[in-house]
């Protein structure tokens, strides 16, 4: 610039260097988030698993010879193995199932029990469901040509949640083994996130918020296994009290699908239906299928009691976070949602009492 230039001249240049700077790291930014988007949601869950098993980590590392790789190695390898096993016994269980329903149904060999005298009897759908029931009794073959438009739509819709399902648990274990990585790096990892929180907030406080978000993402993840172990005792119990064929692996089932934020309806209304028409209609049927019904559900108030404990914020704050964040985000909202309406809720106290602890030490006070 001229050593002549007017200061009008220099504040312009200078504005204009700022505004280019700004613009290449705008552009910077948006180039690297274009680059980095289709692993976004990969990176976000391995960084959630990574917090949420890093004290199992911990524990393994004591008896592994307090190696970080060889721990986080046997804990993945361990937790896959948790996942596939159960899954491919499922599998394996409902083909076979699906094979032989065929083969009876080529055979001749379904025959549904006719209705008891006592359905006609229930309100408001007793009469439609005996005469349907009663119908079916006598002319499966019939009833079936008459629902297929129906049931090939069912079909292809359970089709389409199965293989996403599957691809579901594809990202979770790729997810796992990124999470691996990030466990044998953790004391790095951690102190790289005491400097981001540094670099954010004031230095005296960036431990505490660091310490916040692993205490929530914990919280949370532990909430959300938890209740959905519970969910497959409630219900695992029913199925094995009734006999139900595979009780183990369906609450095997029913305790994935609480982990992946699923319904376990999905699970237990399909029992529920079988045990009627194989069984048909009895006191222990109905009370068969009100309990498991309501062990499905279960969740909804378990949520409210497990789900921030431990946590340096009111309750209500991580349960609304979660249930906003599942609503707006999916199953990683469950996660981000009360770690940010934790974060905000923490800033927001400190910014309301920094303005008394500053007049609590000012010198017109102490005059």
């Amino acid at each position: 610039m001229s050593p002549n230039a007017t200061p009008e001249q220099i504040i312009t240049r200078t504005l204009l260097d700022t505004l280019i700077r700004a613009g290449l790291v705008a552009a910077l930014v948006v180039a690297c988030f274009q680059v980095f988007s289709p692993f976004l949601s990969l990176m976000i869950w391995a960084l959630i698993l990574a917090v949420t098993l890093y004290p199992l980590h911990n524990m393994i590392k004591a008896h592994t010879g307090h190696s970080d790789s060889r721990a986080a190695t046997l804990l993945i390898l361990l937790a896959i193995a948790i996942l596939l096993i159960p899954a491919y016994l499922l599998g394996t269980s409902l083909t076979e199932s699906v094979e032989v329903v065929i083969a009876n149904v080529k055979a001749d060999g379904v025959h549904i029990p006719p209705p008891p005298d006592a359905v006609a009897q229930w309100p408001l759908i007793g009469k439609s469901l005996h005469g349907f029931w009663e119908q079916a009794a006598s002319d499966l073959t019939g009833v079936l040509q008459r629902l297929a438009p129906q049931l090939k739509d069912v079909t292809l819709g359970l089709l389409g949640k199965l293989a996403g399902v599957g691809i579901g648990m594809l990202v979770f274990i790729a997810a796992l083994m990124i999470a691996g990585i990030i466990m044998a790096f953790g004391n790095t990892g951690h102190r790289s996130a005491q400097r981001i929180a540094a670099r954010v907030i004031e230095a005296e406080r960036s431990d505490a918020l660091v310490e916040l978000c692993t205490a929530t993402i914990r919280a949370v993840a532990q909430g959300v296994i938890g209740i959905a172990f519970i969910q497959m005792l409630l219900i695992g119990a029913g199925f094995i009290f009734m006999g139900v064929p595979g009780a183990g692996l369906l609450a095997l089932a029913v305790l994935l699908l609480g982990i992946m934020q699923l319904p376990a309806t999905l699970i237990t209304l399909p029992v529920i239906a079988f045990v009627f028409f194989s069984e048909g209609a009895s006191l222990a049927t109905i009370i068969f299928a009100i309990y498991v019904f309501v062990a499905g559900l279960a969740d909804n108030v378990l949520k409210p009691l497990l789900l921030g404990r431990g946590v340096d914020v009111p309750m209500p704050v991580v349960l609304i976070g979660a249930l906003g964040g599942m609503v707006s985000g999916g199953i990683i909202g469950l996660f981000i949602g009360p770690v940010l309406l934790a974060v905000g809720y923490k800033l927001f106290w400190q910014w309301v009492d920094t303005p008394q602890a500053n007049r609590a030490t000012s010198p017109q006070d102490d005059e």
